[in-house]
């Protein structure tokens, strides 16, 4: 089944341009479609879980950069700089393989600005914790739209969904949807505010190798499970559809 975008949904409703929720939901579904999450699409839970997490290749981005800060700012005299620089350089390799591989440059150079704007933090103020802060404020961003989402009724994972079944806005007609979508929204932003309830107070103590460690741990080992469960929630909504 072929999804629609959003500006496909305006015509079809008559009006000449998109929604504010159309934009949303073609947005955060087009990531979703470029992740390998697109429930419109007949896949195991597993491969869909996998292809999420980027397979081996995203999951050694994910967790080596972190990880090696981690390492050698726990064990090295006087560790910063070399700590830093060899997490972005890692990150740098990685990029220069996507690029390599043609994959989007947006893609392929987002972690490394992220991973570099980081490092510049941590060297500019001399602390390594600093190499966290931009990840606390990701998560405070993150669970706060998916809270706000969930409360006003607008879930993002609805307007995700919507647009990838071809179904738009139609979700919030029906009750059971908007339950389900509802309670997706708010499990996504308890995920992100778990995070930040932990991996803050480790930041204001200086705990840097507790807040690295835990970083890791509470990444991919809890993003995995909720994506599973996003997965097979959205698919049991729509059978129909997947049987077109």
């Amino acid at each position: 089944m072929n999804s629609e975008s959003g500006l496909d949904d305006a015509r079809r409703d008559g009006r000449d341009e998109p929604s504010a929720s159309d934009l949303v939901g073609a947005a955060i579904g087009g990531a979703a479609r470029r992740a390998g999450i697109d429930p419109a699409e007949e896949a195991t839970t597993g491969h869909v879980v996998w292809k999420a997490m980027g397979g081996v290749r995203g999951v050694l981005e994910s967790v080596l950069p972190s990880l090696v800060f981690v390492v050698v700012y726990t064990f090295w005299p006087d560790p910063l700089v070399l700590s830093l620089g060899l997490s972005v350089g890692i990150a740098a390799v990685f990029t220069v393989i996507r690029l390599a591989q043609k994959s989007p440059p947006s893609a392929a150079l987002g972690g490394l600005i992220a991973a570099a704007a980081a490092a510049a933090l941590a060297l500019f103020t001399g602390q390594g914790r600093d190499n966290f802060v931009l990840g606390l404020v990701t998560n405070a961003v993150y669970g706060t739209a998916f809270l706000i989402s969930a409360v006003i009724g607008w879930s993002l994972i609805g307007l995700a969904a919507g647009y990838l079944m071809g179904e738009g806005t139609g979700w919030r007609q029906d009750r059971r949807k908007r339950r389900v979508f509802l309670w997706l929204a708010l499990a996504w932003a308890a995920l992100f505010y778990a995070r930040l309830a932990v991996q803050l107070p480790l930041y204001l103590a200086n705990e840097t190798t507790l807040l690295g460690t835990l970083k890791l741990i509470m990444g991919l080992p809890l993003f995995a499970p909720l994506v599973a469960v996003t997965w097979l929630a959205v698919r049991a909504l729509y059978p129909a559809a997947r049987e077109r």
